[in-house]
């Protein structure tokens, strides 16, 4: 066999294998699931969380993040994190110029308002925590900063 010969098989066993490897890890795992309530502020708070962040990630998702934070956010702190956007040159809900990678949200534990933990994954060891506060009367948010920060 030519060298030739042995890179082509080479390259094709190559091939086949990582084709193999792909599909392995596609159908490993166990299903996962996520329930939520409408009525829960904790879940209220994942979903636009989640629903920004695939806005932010997703291209021309723009109109969309708009549109929850409208819907989310109190008109209040609306004109507070733009005010906080146009001060630090980033997005004022995600406290970054750039999408984390994964996101968390745990319960703070409050009596009149809903507060929240928000852990934003941004590569192996790198996260941000940010508080979350939800009234509990309108389900809207009406502060995010980072956690140990005072509010602005």
């Amino acid at each position: 066999m030519n060298s030739k010969t042995r890179t082509t098989l080479t390259a094709g066993v190559l091939a086949v294998a990582l084709g193999l490897g792909v599909t392995v890890q596609a159908s490993a795992g166990t299903p996962r699931s996520v329930s939520g309530k409408s009525s829960d502020n904790i879940t209220r708070i994942a979903n636009f969380y989640g629903a920004y962040i695939d806005a932010a990630t997703d291209e021309g998702g723009g109109d969309l993040e708009e549109a929850l934070r409208s819907h989310y956010l109190t008109a209040g702190f609306q004109k507070e994190l733009n005010a906080w956007e146009e001060k630090n040159g980033a997005n004022g809900v995600l406290r970054a110029q750039n999408v984390p990678l994964a996101w968390k949200v745990t319960d703070n534990g409050t009596t009149d308002h809903t507060e929240a933990v928000i852990t934003l994954t941004w590569g192996q060891s790198s996260t941000t925590k940010l508080v979350v506060d939800m009234t509990r009367d309108t389900h809207k948010i009406f502060h995010i900063g980072e956690k140990g920060v005072g509010r602005a």
